[in-house]
């Protein structure tokens, strides 16, 4: 009798009270499905969602005339400051770490298999990975020494020990599910087109994917191929970054400026830990939201499943969340750029030359200015950040009205002239860039300013921030800011972004 009851109980729990799908006759009361409560992201807050005039009424420092329109917006998670040096780093040691386990296993450097997992505890073949429980050796052997010493090199002048930057490459893979799901590209030419009217078209379908693979010579080469339908592996694009933040940024940038320091230690050195990372490209903000992303689903389990991925936020995403619940012009509630004090607002160029009126020379610690009214730092001012969105001079008007997105990652690697293959024209290289830098004056900290930078250019004053597609905008868990997240020291100058300045 005991028995029976544990098996009826664990069948009440798994079917509930009364299992709709079993009943026979009665009301339709529905099959409901368990319930989750999405976590709150860690360094995160909530952006409820809303609408909002996205865009300046009139552009008064150039006299032109900007496209503004009333959006709609889901909410979502956003990153309570930019991606700082040290949350990046961790991922370039991540990608660096990765590659010494390979070397470990591979027979070459010793063949030392534990470091790669290819069974399961049964003995049933899985898709090879890297065993990520066994440490690198600290006492290593010969052999895992080279392995360990491959991924460093040694300046030719002074002989500094360095890590190779050329190998840090990140490979990964992003299925298109909004293209997999349009009608265009049933495998079914019945499914393709619902008017009964139209005649069955069996006419050839064309996909087009991206696919990535790193060459004899060790460089990355990228196609955008177009072959016709097959099936849902079509849609899965395969890339290649190399994740390494070029710290030569800080010299290209500025000519006859003496930043030799910064391009040593800016990236390096534990003094900018959580300064935010530069030199980043938008190529690669798009790797570290790849990376976060499987990084956290790894260590979800069985609710990863209901997580959504983490990724740049959209242009219109980003003023939405820069203007705060009042939809101010700046991030904060003021019209004027410092206080009544005199303690500015956010970290950009004051003053024509003087960049230390804020305090700062260059960027900032992140979080030191106060937050705007959704609990984010630096929405203007210490470095512009890069968004997901296509820059065109149309703006949204080329968009929707909600949920708005244009996106397009453009094919520009240089191939050689037997590769066969012509890159995309540059200019379709564009992204929008939000929140102005370091170096902007204030009309260009405004959170509706918009400007652009080239997808694979590196910059001494753009970084970014992560978003994340909330679940549900009815969690009361995201009533609250992100627990244990990002610097919460308020000065008597208020947070704020500014938008870097206009191609010269």
């Amino acid at each position: 009798m005991l028995t029976i009851m544990v098996v009826a109980i664990a069948l009440t729990a798994c079917m509930g009270s009364q299992s709709s799908a079993m009943a026979v006759g009665g009301e339709v009361t529905g099959s409901r499905g368990q319930s989750f409560s999405e976590p709150i992201p860690f360094g995160m807050v909530a952006v409820h969602k809303g609408s909002l005039k996205v865009g300046m009424e009139s552009d008064t420092l150039w006299g032109l005339e900007v496209p503004t329109r009333d959006i709609s917006v889901d909410g979502f998670w956003m990153d309570e400051h930019e991606v700082s040096n040290s949350k990046y780093r961790q991922f370039v040691f991540w990608v660096r770490d990765s590659i010494i386990r390979e070397r470990l296993a591979d027979p070459a450097y010793g063949g030392d298999e534990t470091y790669k997992i290819e069974e399961d505890r049964d003995g049933n073949p899985v898709t090879p990975h890297l065993n990520w429980n066994k440490a690198i050796p600290r006492k290593p052997n010969e052999d895992e020494q080279r392995a360990i010493e491959s991924v460093y090199t040694y300046h030719p002048i002074d002989g500094t020990k360095m890590l190779d930057a050329r190998q840090m490459n990140y490979k990964y893979e992003v299925y298109d599910y909004a293209a997999a799901a349009q009608r265009r590209f049933r495998l079914d030419p019945n499914e393709r087109d619902l008017n009964t009217d139209h005649a069955v078209s069996n006419e050839r379908v064309m996909i087009s994917k991206d696919t990535a693979w790193v060459d004899d010579e060790g460089r990355i080469i990228r196609r955008t191929i177009t072959r016709e339908l097959s099936g849902p592996w079509d849609f899965l694009n395969t890339y290649i970054v190399n994740v390494y933040p070029d710290t030569t940024c800080w010299v290209n940038d500025f000519r006859n400026a003496d930043n030799e320091r910064y391009m040593k230690l800016y990236f390096s050195n534990p003094t900018y830990d959580d300064y935010p990372v530069v030199g980043v490209t938008w190529e690669q903000a798009n790797a570290f939201c790849a990376w976060r992303t499987n990084f956290l689903l790894k260590g979800l389990g069985g609710a990863a499943k209901n997580i959504q991925r983490y990724r740049l936020p959209t242009e219109v995403e980003w003023e939405f969340a820069a203007r705060g619940k009042s939809g101010n012009p700046f991030p904060w509630e003021s019209g004027e750029v410092k206080s009544d004090k005199g303690c500015f607002y956010a970290n950009f160029k004051p003053d024509r030359g003087n960049y230390t009126k804020d305090g700062s020379l260059i960027t900032s610690r992140c979080g030191i200015f106060s937050a705007n009214s959704n609990g984010l730092y630096d929405m203007a001012g210490n470095v512009a950040e890069w968004t997901n969105t296509v820059y065109t001079e149309s703006g949204v008007e080329s968009m929707s009205d909600m949920n708005p997105e244009l996106k397009y990652n453009a094919n520009i690697i240089r191939q050689s002239e037997n590769d066969g293959v012509a890159p995309d024209p540059y200019r379709l290289a564009k992204k929008s860039v939000r929140g102005g830098s370091w170096k902007d004056p204030e009309s260009m900290i405004r959170s509706a300013w918009r400007s652009y930078e080239y997808q694979n250019q590196p910059r001494s004053y753009i970084g970014f921030r992560c978003v994340r597609t909330m679940i549900s905008d009815n969690s009361k868990a995201a009533t609250k800011g992100a627990k244990g997240g990002g610097s919460k020291s308020k000065s008597s100058s208020g947070g704020g972004a500014s938008a870097r300045k206009v191609r010269r």
